[in-house]
């Protein structure tokens, strides 16, 4: 099968919608003759030239101010926050204009932007580089979030965002990058608003996000071995959130642990715990729904204490074990 790496994968995914549609077009910090900090738009200022892959200041919300207003005259851009944590740095365009401006003008105007962002720890990059601020998005009315963690999901998520008629968080673990999976040549969508069997199982359901789910993948493998096996679920999508799967399969397996990198309080895990408990999923638990989340702190620059921050493969293995065996 053709490979690709999730960086790789979302190139083709931009190369691919900007030949298809000349409204597609790339705004960032160094996303032109650099290629981008993690060289996902390597090359394609080369192909389309600088008036479709725009190196802008360095100023979050006038990159995506002007995505915001490109979308509004019926543009479809895609704007390069370089490091997620500086998204805090756009949020007025976010949250007051972005996510607002269909529902005040009544559906007559509509807002198809992707604001692209590489989030997560694991680089050494410290605390102002590393953090994991999809929630904060999640909660706004408006806003599309969306978190792929292998290649062939990068690619088929991405051509679906911009394809979306609503502005769209898009957010890339830098971890991932360099990862390789399968990818179709062909131009292909997956749905936002799709969760994924990752891994069929029946003893104890995982929800877990971006990175976690390779995480969650290594530990289901290492359980199998003691006879205890994992069920993993991928969201994808986190708002608007596809529940059935969830539910389904709790419903199945009686138990479930929810497994993300950003921190417990306030964090997505609480949103799931709380729609499984409203669910009818609620009935067939067989213990309390367990949370394991990145501890309530910055990210240190030390590379044993960063490790040790957010869940690890072993954590995983321990908490699932103890949850599976009724040992909560």
């Amino acid at each position: 099968m053709r490979e690709l790496t999730y960086a790789e994968a979302l190139r083709e995914a931009l190369r691919q919608k900007m030949t298809a549609d000349e409204r597609v077009f790339i705004l960032g910090e160094d996303v032109g003759i650099y290629g981008g900090a993690f060289a996902v738009t390597a090359g394609l200022f080369n192909e389309f030239g600088e008036n479709r892959v725009i190196d802008t200041p360095i100023s979050e919300a006038a990159i995506t101010g002007a995505c915001v207003g490109a979308a509004l005259t019926g543009m479809l851009p895609v704007g390069e926050i370089q490091f997620m944590d500086f998204v805090t740095l756009s949020m007025e365009q976010l949250v007051l204009q972005a996510a607002k401006i269909r529902f005040m003008f009544g559906g007559k105007a509509t807002v198809p932007m992707v604001l692209r962002m590489p989030g997560g720890s694991g680089t050494g990059a410290a605390a102002q580089h590393s953090e994991s601020l999809e929630n904060w998005f999640v909660h706004v009315p408006g806003l599309k979030v969306v978190m792929p963690s292998t290649p062939y999901d990068a690619k088929g998520l991405l051509i679906a965002a911009i394809e979306d008629e609503n502005p769209v968080i898009f957010v890339e673990h830098k971890l991932l990058y360099r990862t390789k999976g399968h990818v179709p040549e062909e131009m292909y969508r997956v749905p936002l608003s799709q969760s994924n069997v990752v891994r069929p199982g029946r003893d104890l359901t995982v929800i877990a996000t971006s990175i976690m789910v390779s995480r969650a993948v290594e530990a289901a493998e290492k359980l199998a071995a003691e006879g205890i096996e994992l069920e993993i679920i991928d969201p994808r999508t986190l708002n608007p959130l596809d529940e059935k799967p969830i539910v389904d399969s709790v419903i199945k397996t009686g138990k479930a642990l929810v497994v993300h990198e950003a921190v417990q309080t306030g964090g997505f895990g609480g949103e799931l715990v709380a729609r499984i408990a409203a669910s009818e999923a609620f009935d067939y638990l067989d213990a309390p729904v367990r949370r394991l989340a990145g501890l309530d702190m910055p990210i240190p620059y030390n590379r044993t204490l960063e490790y040790h921050t957010v869940p690890q493969v072993e954590a995983i293995v321990a908490e699932a074990r103890r949850l599976a065996r009724g040992e909560y």
